[in-house]
């Protein structure tokens, strides 16, 4: 039996199909495994081996090489301090006893549930996540997959692995770029592209006028929540969405838009379970099954088969099977004994006109235990419209009929842009230190604004 993350077995199988464009050139499966052989030598080793994880022509094919020997890869996000480095490879260096036989990576989660752990990949859970998204979006003779995520990240590294098993291409990004990104797309002839939901926005945002040309069969959303209005934005663009849901520890996507939907993936939430994960409710949490998921963390117990993973999530599953995302549990605001998720008032506040995006927050408050705060960008093509929301009651006005009185913001702040991590998401751990910002929601016009939070 093949082994499809082999470059060597790809070479064999697929020689001639090209395999990477990357840095100007196009390489094919056979020229990509001569070039890994080449560099064989300096990665054997039996430790898991430190890959700083930047999208460049040797990033990938070291990832390839270490693939083709079976060690694993230790990637590291560039922007990490030295310190950080070394903590990462000595925590590595320490458990590798504890390595499944078939540990292909450890990816440290971004944090967002506290200090980042390393999540350890094997082969069979890459394998398993690859066959998934392929019963989802299939495979088409023409695929070129363009690869903008950073590979340190695993949206960017099972990017790499999809295309490896089945055979395909893909083209690789040296990093987002919303102003090039219609040009690569265009000029690589990409059938399918992976990006955050601020990565989208920025998107429309530098190209007002940009249409997917008809190349181009599936955009691929993921990593955080995507607005109604960023859908909508799509939408009117006639742009193919496949909204998708999935972490670290899941080997990226678990759950997805079905394909056939992706013009009207508004109606599917999150999407559906893939084929091979389970995904249910327990307490607001979601938790994940299936044979994609990590093996454990490292110095942590092993996860099973039989084992659910708590995503630490917050969400609920529709009776069409669909599932929604509300927050991450960190994220979960309590005010006054109430839960409110921040997703939920993001996606009712960029809803308003005026409001381009939106990131919602608890504030400390003695009397409530926290209170609803939010940081606002106007949308700029309607100035006067966010003029009128940032002196009067408007904004008030239009989340009374929309929103619980709880879940309404207490205190508001208009920004030039929300504080993003490297991987383009929403950084919510910088929200904090934007508070000083805030003020008093103006009351409504039409009422006094209800007491309490």
């Amino acid at each position: 039996m093949s082994d499809l993350l082999s470059i060597r077995a790809a070479a064999r199988e697929a020689g001639a199909r090209t395999a990477l464009r990357a840095e100007g050139r196009s390489l094919s499966f056979a020229e990509v495994a001569a070039l890994v052989e080449a560099r064989m030598d300096g990665l054997h080793a039996t430790e898991p081996a430190a890959v700083v994880g930047v999208n460049t022509l040797d990033t990938v094919l070291d990832l390839y090489g270490l693939l083709e020997i079976r060690r694993p890869a230790l990637l590291l996000h560039p922007r990490l301090t030295a310190t950080e480095r070394a903590e990462q490879v000595e925590e590595a260096r320490r458990s590798v006893a504890a390595l499944p036989a078939d540990a292909a990576a450890i990816l440290h989660t971004s944090g967002t549930t506290g200090r980042a752990r390393g999540a350890v990949l094997t082969r069979a859970a890459l394998l398993a996540s690859a066959r998934a998204s392929a019963v989802n979006l299939g495979w088409h003779e023409d695929d070129c997959w363009l690869l903008t995520l950073p590979l340190a990240r695993v949206g960017g590294l099972s990017i790499l692995t999809r295309c490896l098993a089945a055979r395909h291409a893909v083209a690789l990004a040296p990093a987002f770029d919303a102003t090039l990104l219609p040009r690569w797309i265009a000029e690589q002839r990409a059938t399918l592209v992976s990006l955050v939901p601020t990565m989208l926005a920025q998107l429309f945002d530098a190209h007002p006028d940009w249409r997917p040309p008809a190349h181009l069969r599936a955009v691929l959303v993921g990593g955080a929540a995507a607005s109604s209005k960023l859908l909508a934005r799509a939408a009117a663009r006639r742009v193919p969405i496949v909204i998708t849901y999935g972490c670290t520890e899941t080997c990226a996507q678990v759950v997805a838009t079905p394909y056939a939907q992706r013009f009207n993936s508004a109606a599917f939430g999150a999407g559906r379970p893939l084929k091979g994960a389970e995904v249910r409710i327990d307490q607001d949490r979601i938790l994940v099954r299936g044979p994609m998921c990590m093996s454990g963390y490292l110095g942590g117990p092993p996860l099973t088969s039989a084992d659910w993973f708590d995503t630490g999530d917050l969400g609920e599953i529709d009776p069409d099977g669909c599932l929604h995302l509300h927050a991450r549990r960190t994220d979960l605001i309590v005010s006054g004994g109430e839960n409110v998720y921040p997703a939920e008032v993001e996606r009712v506040l960029e809803d308003c006109p005026g409001v381009a995006a939106a990131a919602v927050f608890g504030v400390p408050d003695e009397t409530w235990g926290q209170i609803v705060a939010a940081l606002l960008v106007a949308d700029r093509s309607t100035a006067a419209t966010s003029d009128d929301l940032r002196s009067s009651g408007g904004l008030a006005e239009f989340l009374a009929t929309r929103i619980a009185p709880f879940k309404r913001p207490r205190r508001v702040a208009w920004v030039p842009t929300l504080p993003l991590t490297p991987a383009g998401k929403l950084d919510r751990v910088a929200l904090a230190a934007l508070s000083p910002l805030l003020q008093p929601l103006p009351a409504s016009n039409s009422g006094p604004r209800p007491s309490g939070v």
